[in-house]
Order: C-alpha cells, then structure tokens, then sequence
C-alpha cells in the first residue's frame, strides 16, 4: 500500500507542542505588534489549524512586507533545485515570532559605535575586526610523587 502524501503528511513531530507547553496560548501572542519590515521565524503552532503555513516553511526565517487584522504577510527564500525562489506567504500570528538572528550584529554595531566615539575622546585608533581566537597558552605540570599502581587479583573466596 502507498504512503499518503497529504499536506499535513510527516508532520507529527514537526507541528506538536513541546513538553508542558500545550493548553491555551498566551496573550502576548495576540497583543505583540508586527510592522513591516520585521525579521520573523515562521514556526506552525499545532495547537491553532488556521492559517497554518505549509509544513516546508516550519522553521523558515522571514521578512513581513503585509500587515492585517489577524495575520501577516512574510516574504521566504524556498530552495527549489540550485536555486532560491522569493514566496510570499501569508501566515496568521499565531504560527510566528520575532526573529533572534539579527540580535547579536545590532549589539555588536552599537558596541562598535560606542567605541569609535570613546576613541575619538582620547584621539587614539580602535580595532573593530573580530579576530578569531587564538591558541591557548602553553603550561607546564610538575609531579611530586609517582605512584604505581598493579591490579588486585580476583579472589573468588567470600
């Protein structure tokens, strides 16, 4: 018999609520404003069937370019072959939330800019590279006692 390939199909695990998260959503799903332009990563919520997005965009990181009532429009590079193809879904807001990608480069370009105008104070340069981490320092281990150890021979007598 052939395996049905419905559009929910392999998705037990992929749309189940985790361990001790099922139940009611949260409000703050409902009162989290959205704008164009936000970064957002698209993760179905089992939990609500309306508009669910395609199980090929679980997981997916967006860019909203709509806004409406109860959903947002999110635009998603799908791979197709060699390629990226720009889709534009539209997915209702239970099944996002705000992207953490972008949240480590707009702490380092604020850092950055901190720095560049400390600099500028003292009027000395400033390194801005990231530089990858280099070896460890060498260590030396003195001994003071050398201890041999033999193994004890089984003895089957109780």
């Amino acid at each position: 018999m052939g395996a049905s390939r419905g559009l929910r199909s392999g998705t037990r695990y992929a749309f189940s609520r985790a361990h001790r998260k099922k139940g009611p959503l949260n409000l703050t799903t409902y009162l989290r404003p959205f704008k164009v332009g936000d970064i957002v990563d698209v993760v179905a919520n089992g939990a609500i069937q309306k508009g669910m997005p395609f199980k090929v965009y679980h997981g997916k990181t967006g860019v909203i370019y709509n806004v409406t009532k109860s959903a947002v429009g999110v635009i998603i590079n799908k791979k197709v072959g060699n390629r990226y193809i720009e889709k534009r879904v539209n997915v209702r807001i239970e099944h996002i939330k705000l992207s953490r990608s972008r949240e480590e480069f707009l702490t380092r370009v604020k850092e950055n800019a901190r720095r560049k105008k400390e600099a500028k104070e003292k009027g000395e340069a400033v390194q801005l590279k990231r530089l990858p981490v280099g070896p460890r320092s060498a260590r030396t281990v003195e001994l003071q006692d050398v201890e041999t150890l033999a193994p004890v021979a089984y003895d089957t007598q109780i």
